[in-house]
Formats: C-alpha cells, sequence, structure tokens
C-alpha cells in the first residue's frame, strides 16, 4: 500500500458575494476531486488549534501527524532548516520577507502594497539579499537567502519577539505593525534606502513589477525537534514542495526533500513535474508516503484575486491530482490518499482562519459511491468531524 496527501495550500474559502454566493472552491472545475469525493470519505478536519495563530506551519505538521502544540517551536527555524543554517539552541530565527512598500512618505507612514514583491524571482531575490548582507550582517545577527521572497534572519542568543505576519496587513500603515525591538525597526528603515534604488528594483518598476524595497521580519522561533517521521509512522516519506517552510518541515522529520525544476510557489508553476515526482518516489525510489503541497491557491487568496484563486485550484485538480490518480491506477500498486488545504485563506480577508478544511480520504481497494462534489459545504454535510487535525494521518495510513 502506497500513501499520498496532496495539500492545496490555502484552497477554502468563504461564500463570496461575487460568486453568487459560492467559494471558488465551489465554482472551480474540479472533476477529479469530485469523483474522490463520491468514492471515498469526505469530511470535515480542525488543522489549528484554538490557542494558535492561522499558519502553514502548525497546520501542515498537524496535517503530517505532529501536534502542533506539542512539537511547534516557530515558523522560521522550520524554513531555516531547508537552506542549511546551522542553529544553536539559543538562537532565534526570524522569517525576513522582502516585500513591496509605497516610496514617497517617512518610513512609517509607507503602506504595504505586496507581501511577496510580485512573487520576484530567487535570483533576483538573492542579489538583493547581498545586499542586505554586506549592510547588516555581524557576528550576531546573520541573513541567508531562502526561496523569491522569503529570507531567514538568524538573531544569535536573541529572544522569541512577536512580530505582524506582512500578508496580515496589506494596504494599511504600517507604522502601527512595525516591531518594538529597536535593532529589527532601524534595519527595516535602512533597508529601504539600500533596496529602493537598487539597479535591480530600476529593472524591476521599468518592466512595471513590483519593487522589492523593505526588509519584514516576522515568525520568530527557536530550534526545532520533530520526532523521525519514518520512526513515528513505519513508512519512508517524500515531500514535494517549493516552499522552504514544507522542505524545512521533511528535514527536520528525516523525509525525503525532492526538487522539482520550474517549481516557483506561485500560479505558474510546474505542476505536473511535482505530480510525477511523487508518483516516481512511489514506485520506483523505495518511498511509501508522498506528501505534494501547492502553495498556489494561498498566494492567490493573499492577493485576493477571486479568478487566479479558481485558475490555481483547477490547475492542481487537473495538473496533479489527475495525474497522480491517473498513474497509480495505472500501475496496479494499491494506495490511500488524502487531499485538503492546510487552512482557509479567505479572499475577504486576504489572510488565513482557523476554520476547519474540507478533505477526502480515498482508498483504491475500498471505493463506495455517492452524490458528493468536493467543497467547503458538501464537506460539512456529511457530518463528518476530526476535532484534532493531527489525527487524519493517523486514519491515512491505518
Amino acid at each position: 500500500m502506497k500513501y499520498i496527501v496532496i495539500l492545496g495550500d490555502g484552497m477554502a474559502d468563504e461564500p463570496l458575494q461575487q460568486l453568487g454566493g459560492k467559494t471558488p472552491l465551489e465554482c472551480a472545475m474540479t472533476p477529479n476531486m469530485d469523483v474522490l469525493a463520491s468514492m471515498g470519505e469526505l469530511g470535515l478536519a480542525k488543522t489549528v488549534p484554538d490557542s494558535m495563530k492561522p499558519g502553514s506551519d502548525v497546520a501542515n505538521l498537524a496535517v503530517l501527524g505532529y501536534d502542533p502544540e506539542k512539537n511547534y517551536s516557530g515558523r522560521s527555524p522550520l524554513e531555516a532548516l531547508s537552506v542549511g543554517v546551522d542553529m544553536a539552541p539559543e538562537d532565534v530565527v526570524f522569517r525576513c520577507n522582502i516585500v513591496t512598500l509605497t516610496e514617497e512618505e517617512p518610513y512609517a507612514q509607507k503602506t504595504i502594497l505586496d507581501h511577496s514583491s510580485g512573487e520576484i524571482t530567487t535570483e533576483e531575490a538573492d542579489i538583493l539579499m547581498d545586499a542586505v548582507r554586506q549592510a547588516f550582517n555581524t557576528d550576531t545577527i546573520r541573513f541567508y537567502t531562502g526561496t523569491s521572497y522569503r529570507h531567514i534572519t538568524v538573531w544569535k542568543n536573541g529572544k522569541v519577539l512577536d512580530m505582524a505576519q506582512p500578508h496580515d496587513h496589506l494596504g494599511k500603515v504600517i507604522e502601527p505593525y512595525l516591531p518594538q525591538e529597536g535593532i529589527f525597526r532601524e534595519m527595516m528603515e535602512r533597508s529601504f534606502d539600500i533596496l529602493n534604488n537598487h539597479p535591480i528594483n530600476l529593472k524591476r518598476a521599468a518592466e512595471g513589477k513590483n519593487k522589492a524595497n523593505s526588509l519584514w521580519f516576522w515568525g520568530a522561533g527557536t530550534k526545532p525537534s520533530l520526532s523521525d517521521f519514518r520512526e513515528k509512522t513505519g513508512k519512508e516519506g517524500a515531500m514535494i514542495s517549493a516552499v522552504d517552510l514544507l522542505k524545512g518541515i521533511a528535514v527536520g522529520a528525516g523525509m525525503r526533500v525532492i526538487e522539482v525544476p520550474g517549481v516557483t510557489g506561485g500560479l505558474h508553476t510546474n505542476y505536473e513535474g511535482k505530480a510525477m515526482a511523487a508518483v516516481k518516489a512511489l514506485l520506483e525510489d523505495g518511498c511509501d508516503f508522498a506528501y505534494i503541497h501547492v502553495e498556489a491557491p494561498d498566494e492567490m487568496g493573499h492577493q485576493g484575486s477571486i479568478s487566479n484563486k479558481i485558475a490555481a485550484i483547477e490547475a492542481l485538480d487537473s495538473r496533479v491530482v489527475g495525474i497522480v490518480k491517473e498513474q497509480m491506477d495505472a500501475s496496479g500498486e494499491p494506495y490511500r490518499l488524502l487531499i485538503c488545504p492546510d487552512h482557509p485563506t479567505p479572499i475577504r480577508c486576504r489572510t488565513h482562519t482557523s476554520d476547519p478544511v474540507p478533505y477526502i480520504l480515498f482508498d483504491s481497494t475500498c471505493q463506495r459511491k455517492s452524490l458528493s462534489r468536493y467543497s467547503e459545504k458538501e464537506a460539512a454535510a456529511t457530518g463528518i468531524y476530526e476535532p484534532q487535525g493531527y489525527q487524519l494521518m493517523q486514519r491515512l495510513l491505518k
């Protein structure tokens, strides 16, 4: 038996007036997920405990079977694992976004326009991060390039600080959300002077793209300690994702990280490459379990784009779910499949919420027939509810 998770990050949403009271998931054409929902178990699961903030870190830990209330030590240290950052137990690690701010006002009065700087490429971002390192690296604070707009800052012998998530405050004046710790606020202000007129950003502006013109710190945490996934489950696992956070969780859990060319974490990514990498890992490379993470629905939710969120969901259905199902069915290998978001990212608020998410649990050896489609509403109508999302993994592997 092989085991697969296909996770559409932020795929769940709320009914929208613009869609006639439907959600993007209800409006999307998802024939493959609909078939699986009609032949498997459809229900809701609570992936984010009420005591915790709704983030992809907390929620993906839960989907992987780790109780977040026992295993979570912060988002950024997980991302740091994926890029090989050496962390001491007393170090504090921060996510360091490169964001887009308005240009004319004094720094504190600027508005945050884009938490992802137009999904800047990693190649461009690394050049900007070189300028940041030259300005700010010391024996105490170090900067590391991650992926796209997502980077890492390590504060030696630091302290965990509660800092605002940039994607929670798009379109707002930043002053109320700036860090209270002087050194971090100072670096953010100075970074604007360094980055705004950098040749990379002047070129981006000339091309009509958002400038990546300021640092933004958040997501502080300390070195994580996760139990080994194979020891925990008895399964050899593989992670396929474009996002450092997910790759870091995999490193911390002792899973294989499979790099796929052309994956971006955005709407335009190598969906087929992810699907086929998972199939190869399961059928040729000795893995028992594959976790396919697709970031695009979440990013489109943060951008507030209804049409692009629908497009991301449809791409996941046709170019990931459809391919995985077709290939696994053709192989004759029995498999169990879990499909779900980690958390909702509603268009209404353009950030994460803690609402339960709809899931499909499908077993190729034990199929049933119903009239279900895959949606938030239909999942709720089944009455099936898992209040502890980390138990979904046990249900998948049973």
